[in-house]
């Protein structure tokens, strides 16, 4: 039995461990574009783990919105799914454009 609540133990701390490393993680920026000026705020889906502000994130943001032909000005912040929700309306149709 003994053998039984270990083997059971170790195999939900993996279930737990794999769930996190996978988790989504979001930065949220602002960017523009020149001539005429346009700035517009959004949000984009990074791979950073852990999920926080690193320089590897706004190098990924920055070259991802680039593509569209924007300049990144600042990555505001970055979160996970939990705070998703709250900022779709913010970004309307640059959220999880690029």
């Amino acid at each position: 039995m003994r053998h039984f609540v270990i083997s059971l133990v170790s195999i939900s701390l993996l279930a737990i461990s794999a769930s996190s490393a996978s988790a989504a993680c979001y930065a949220d920026y602002k960017a523009k574009k020149e001539n005429p000026l346009r700035l517009h705020y959004g949000v984009v889906e990074v791979n950073a783990q852990p999920c926080q502000m690193s320089g590897a994130v706004s190098r990924a943001v920055a070259q991802r919105v680039a593509a569209g032909g924007w300049e990144l000005l600042q990555v505001q912040s970055v979160f996970d799914e939990t705070g998703l929700e709250a900022k779709k309306r913010d970004a309307g149709e640059f959220y999880l454009r690029f």
